[in-house]
């Protein structure tokens, strides 16, 4: 395939709700413009884009996928994402690799939770917007009202480009006429509307326009500019299932969206410096992996890469600006769903897949001195399971299959947990069951799962001064000896562990202090209150004594970790638990309940929004204890129909009689492992 010149070049990213026909849109372009030669359909499990089984299986998209069109010379590059907020950080990774996000929301649905959260994400992250209204042929709609709620809610740069009319069966371009008949509203003003909002992006504009002098072809000239810098936001209706404004989508496709010339410009970070990337095929060559997948028969890693500058050819060295030796992409290449076609160079503006690279999300790429190129931000995956396997022998393979998933999915990530736990972390149980289904399929590896321990703190508010402890132990040959003194101070929240060295003198030799603050970290990562790690203090070593022959290494570790431990239990220690700070969207009516629940967890309300749709929005922080069964208690209250998201906020003492619990539970649990020993 040939390159595509720089100022031919679209990218787009469709993003919304699940649902709202992203997929089918998607399929639609690219038959509309010849690329496929019919339409795919989801139902039907034909859709080039949904081409995993899991998702033709549940006619739904949990991944990304990337597709291209040609439409009057105008090269498109069209990501699908999911539409799932389980599966949103793939969503939220393809909005790197455009300069629009296309917002396609359901006519019958209206505006849903993802709808919100991923438009919030795409104009924080400086992408020029369209909103499509999909579905426009379906029975019993109010698109007057939706119309009325998409401006309410997303500003009154909002503006419909075309109208629907023929009774539903066609749509009128109000950007080049100025009358016609249309099911609602009038051609006239909503041509005002659009002139307005374009000109708005620029003074001069806006002057020449109030003084009637603009002509319309100089508005059309700077549309994908005022897109791109938010000041215009164009709505276009659809439906792409019944090839309903598909053709004018293409078409202005050309003109209203922007280009990478025209928009979001990219920049490198290295150390405090920030250079701004100029997109120009002559420039030296930058780019970014938005995507990873990997082929589930082949097991190839594939990555998708914008390049941002340059021009990179299979003989070219590129590394991450932590790397020192570069390595050969090899083929160059186009995704077409599944299919990958080869192409001569990947030039300043496309998307490009390379394979076989050992490169993640995120990553920066360079053939020089490079840094790093700043992504949208993603929510912290806090919905939490811990597994463990049937059959001895495969946590291994367990590991490698989560290592896969982490590196596909900017929000799935797995770690060792309190007492050891293997736990996984994702942005609900729909997309840590989806990956423990799919990791039981192709690598034939299954696992029990339970709620995970909670990652409680230790740590002190007051202190302990002059804590003695002698570790003597003789066995009638060389024996073992050593003697500490310590103060234990608590420090500032997050400040961590310090260790003072204060004596002065050779009360204790050098090589034995580092094994007394080895000592002491033993006992911190171990816990003393209940089990878990300790936080936030600080050791000051002030006194000790050694014996000429006894003392070695491992006498003045347990002297360390036993002064610690005696010091701890007198400095008032407690316990700290994970706060999160929750977003509940739910119908109106169950503000309520919703409200009396989670004050019953000892949630704090933070403020509530009126959404639209008779939808509200609750905030408030909680303990994450209180929350594990949250999914369930949820569902239950607004019949299915609420939604929630929570993100990591801070840690906080807990309060006495639930520690009491805490620290009883563990006792529990430790005498019954040793009888169980």
């Amino acid at each position: 395939m040939a390159v595509v010149q720089l100022d031919h070049l679209r990218n787009i990213v469709l993003v919304g709700h699940t649902g709202s026909g992203k997929t089918t849109l998607a399929e639609a372009l690219m038959f509309k413009a010849g690329a496929t030669t019919r339409q795919g359909s989801v139902p039907d499990r034909t859709s080039i884009l949904d081409s995993s089984d899991e998702a033709r299986e549940k006619l739904s998209s949990n991944d990304s996928a990337i597709c291209y069109a040609t439409h009057k010379g105008v090269h498109v590059n069209i990501i699908d994402t999911p539409g799932v907020s389980a599966f949103c950080g793939t969503a939220i990774a393809a909005l790197a690799a455009a300069e629009c996000a296309v917002v396609v929301v359901s006519a019958s649905a209206g505006i849903q939770v993802n709808t919100r959260k991923l438009m919030e994400r795409a104009r924080e992250y400086g992408l020029g917007i369209w909103i499509v209204i999909n579905h426009i042929t379906a029975a019993n709609l109010d698109l007057p009202r939706l119309l009325g709620q998409i401006q309410e809610a997303f500003g009154t740069q909002c503006v419909p480009i075309n109208l629907p009319a023929k009774g539903g069966k066609g749509v009128v371009d109000c950007f080049l006429n100025e009358s016609g008949a249309t099911e609602f509203s009038d051609v006239a003003s909503t041509h005002t509307a659009i002139i307005e909002a374009i000109v708005g992006v620029d003074d001069a504009l806006t002057e020449k326009y109030l003084g009637g002098g603009l002509a319309a072809d100089e508005a059309r000239a700077v549309a994908a500019q005022a897109v791109a810098k938010g000041a215009f936001v164009p709505i276009l209706f659809t439906d792409a299932g019944a090839d309903m404004g598909i053709t004018e989508f293409l078409d202005a496709l050309v003109t209203l969206c922007p280009s990478p010339l025209t928009g979001k410009r990219r920049a490198v970070v290295d150390g405090g410096t920030s250079t701004e990337i100029k997109p120009t095929p002559e420039g030296p060559f930058v780019g970014q992996v938005f995507k990873v997948s990997t082929d589930p028969r082949s097991h190839i890693k594939y990555l998708a890469v914008r390049v941002h500058s340059g021009r990179l050819t299979p003989e070219m060295a590129i590394k991450t600006a932590g790397e020192t030796k570069g390595v050969r992409p090899g083929q160059i290449m186009r995704f077409f769903g599944s299919e990958h076609k080869e192409l001569e160079a990947g030039v300043a503006g496309d998307v490009v897949a390379l394979a076989k690279l050992d490169f993640a999300i995120g990553d920066a790429i360079f053939t020089a001195k490079g840094g790093t190129i700043p992504m949208p931000t993603f929510p912290k995956p806090m919905y939490s399971l811990a597994v463990e396997s049937k059959s001895r022998g495969d946590e291994d393979k367990i590991g490698v299959a989560l290592k896969r998933f982490a590196e596909e999915d900017p929000c799935f990530a797995y770690e060792r947990g309190t007492g050891g736990e293997l736990v996984i972390r994702g942005m609900g149980e729909t997309q840590l069951r989806t990956y423990l289904t799919r990791m039981a399929k192709i690598y034939k590896l299954h696992v029990e799962t339970k709620a995970p321990k909670i990652p409680y703190r230790e740590t002190i508010l007051g202190s302990a001064h002059d804590i003695e402890y002698t570790h003597k132990k003789q066995t009638g040959g060389a024996g073992q000896y050593g003697k500490v003194v310590i103060n234990l101070l608590p420090a500032n929240r997050g400040d961590g562990y310090e260790f003072v060295d204060k004596i002065f003198g050779g009360a204790i030799d050098q090589p034995f202090r580092v094994s007394v603050d080895k000592g002491v970290r033993g006992a911190m990562v171990e816990g003393v209150l209940a089990g878990y790690p300790v936080v936030d203090v600080k050791v000051e070593l002030i006194d000790g004594k050694t014996h000429p022959v006894d003392s070695k290494d491992i006498a003045f570790q347990i002297a360390g970790r036993g002064a610690f431990k005696d010091a701890f239990m007198k400095a008032k220690p407690v316990l700290l638990e994970p706060i999160v700070t929750i977003e509940v969207t739910a119908p109106a009516d169950n503000v309520g309940d919703i409200q009396g629940d989670l004050a019953s967890r000892r949630g704090r309300p933070q403020g509530q929004d009126m959404l639209p749709g008779n939808m509200s929005l609750i905030k408030a922080i909680v303990p994450l204890a209180e929350v594990a069964d949250y999914n369930s208690r949820l569902s239950s209250i607004t019949g299915g129909q609420g939604s929630y998201a929570m993100e990591f906020s801070h840690y906080e003492v807990v309060p006495g009689n639930v520690q009491q619990q805490i620290v009883d539970a563990a006792k529990r649990e430790k005498e019954a492992e040793r009888a169980g020993a």
